[in-house]
């Protein structure tokens, strides 16, 4: 196999699509616009900090289960330590009731009963969903597009979850929380669940405790970056070929086929196939000029329906909070004086707090997280004056380490690093679309939406194929690396080639 296969975006996506490629023989090319890959998941480095900025749980480090194939073939878990954590989130209330979310169900059950026998019924059909939902494995070795009916026959064993699935993703969290007639149940569950995201299908939330309740959702130790570099090492020690800081311009076409890429610098790169794993809207509108687009697609970018982006603040804290148990989320805390971040008033407060991974701090320190989702407009119209927009960044900060002071006494004074990002970070960095992390959100309700993905091709241009969150809708990282693999497969049911992986 002699076919050369361009890949924009050296993300998880990309990276992947560059393994699995070559596991089949095509030559490769990554061209990736930052110095380092990772995309989105990623973290920096801050005065002998590491903020990570992707990660709280990685779905598939159970082995023996369909998606650990794949981190397998990507050689991403490979020698890594993988924490699988008791609690998913600490909910604080003003009166000093604490909800804990356990992992386990059965302990999670007993606790919430605890706080709220009057909400036993409720409590027993949530718990008995996660049960449920633990014992799904959902096949994830062959593409969707290329599914057949013995496919489909293998997708029976679906059958008898079914209802539940059309029940639990027609049914938003907030709804599901107004379900309990107990106050403080009620609050803490509206603070674990639906934060600024009141419209998010209950049935995400199910499936992500019912991953944790079956250790197949751990946390790999180092982080964000660290799983992303795993990858790129195995990209390279299968020959392929990667290019940091090379920003691509222009996506080459002739006669309505692609046939390479231009640089920013100007240089040309040919190829038989390209592939973007970069940002939808820039692919679209910008290196393919708004040439390839039907009414569908352009509806999809006129009507955005995205993840909100972040307004992300890391800190470096010379404190072990050994104290403090480990959670997948961290602590949840009412404010004793509400907060302004980004022109809106916030009555609480989570942070992540690090004591599990002592790789991302100097010995003896923790590093904490705290994240809001945001305005991407307000942040875009406040870059236009760098000195106001500085200026907030540094007020959130303090807002923020103050806050945190009056819950753990006396950390503003062991505060020794704070980094703040916004929007107009993770566009700069990564170059997504209005700072969205996670492109497309699947807030409409219905299992329809929920089982969605948009096509990989675009309207008359040969030879080229999209792949990652922007055609991927749901986003995360299994469902990235998930993708490399789904346009790998489909060239190769192109060009005739059996579809082959090896693993590390």
């Amino acid at each position: 196999m002699d076919k050369k296969v361009i890949i924009i975006g050296g993300g998880i996506t990309g990276l992947s699509a560059g393994c699995y490629l070559r596991m089949n023989g095509y030559v490769t090319s990554v061209f990736e616009m930052h110095d380092k890959v990772g995309g989105v998941c990623t973290a920096w480095e801050r005065r002998g900090y590491t903020v990570d900025g992707a990660m709280h749980w990685l779905v598939g480090t159970r082995p023996g289960k369909s998606f650990y194939n794949i981190w397998e073939e990507l050689g991403a878990l490979k020698g890594k330590t993988i924490v699988n954590h008791d609690q998913f989130v600490r909910v604080e209330g003003v009166g000093g009731k604490t909800l804990v979310i356990y992992c386990d169900p059965d302990l999670l059950e007993q606790h919430m009963k605890e706080l709220a026998p009057e909400d036993e019924k409720t409590i027993q059909e949530f718990t008995n969903a996660v049960r449920g939902f633990g014992k799904l494995d959902i096949p994830v070795d062959k593409a969707p597009e290329l599914s057949g009916p013995v496919d489909k026959i293998r997708m029976v064993k679906m059958l008898p979850l079914l209802p539940a699935l059309r029940k639990w993703s027609s049914m938003t969290t907030a709804d599901f929380c107004g379900r309990f007639k107990n106050p403080f149940l009620r609050e803490a569950l509206n603070a674990a669940f639906v934060g600024d995201m009141r419209d998010t299908p209950m049935f995400f939330m199910i499936m992500t405790l019912a991953w944790l309740s079956q250790k197949m959702a751990g946390y790999p130790v180092g982080g964000a970056l660290e799983l992303a570099r795993a990858i790129e090492q195995r990209y390279i020690d299968l020959d392929g070929e990667l290019f940091c800081k090379s920003r691509v311009e222009k996506i080459m076409v002739e006669n309505n086929r692609a046939v390479g890429i231009r640089l920013a610098d100007g240089t040309e790169h040919r190829s038989d196939i390209v592939i973007s794993a970069a940002d939808g809207h820039t692919t679209i509108f910008e290196m393919l000029g708004s040439k390839y687009l039907d009414d569908s697609i352009r509806g999809q970018y006129d009507n955005p329906q995205l993840f909100p982006p972040l307004v992300y603040v890391g800190l470096g804290v010379a404190q072990p909070f050994d104290d403090v148990p480990p959670s997948v989320v961290g602590l949840n805390f009412p404010l004793s004086e509400p907060i302004n971040v980004a022109g809106r008033q916030r009555k609480r407060m989570g942070v992540q707090i690090y004591n599990f991974d002592k790789t991302l701090a100097p010995p003896g320190k923790t590093v904490l997280k705290v994240q809001y989702n945001t305005e991407y407009d307000y942040w875009k119209k406040l870059r236009e004056d760098k000195e106001r927009y500085y200026a907030e960044k540094e007020e959130i900060a303090d807002q923020i380490v103050t806050s945190l002071d009056t819950r753990f006494h006396g950390l503003a004074a062991k505060v020794d690093m704070r980094d703040v990002a916004t929007p107009m970070t993770w566009e700069r960095y990564t170059g997504n679309w209005r700072g969205s992390y996670e492109g497309w959100s699947l807030l409409r309700r219905g299992t329809r939406d929920l089982m969605a993905h948009m096509s990989k091709t675009l309207p008359h241009l040969e030879n080229f194929y999209m792949a990652g969150q922007w055609v991927e809708p749901g986003g995360g990282l299994p469902t990235a690396a998930m993708s490399g693999r789904n346009v790998t497969q489909i060239i190769c049911k192109r060009d005739n080639n059996r579809f082959i992986t090896t693993k590390v």
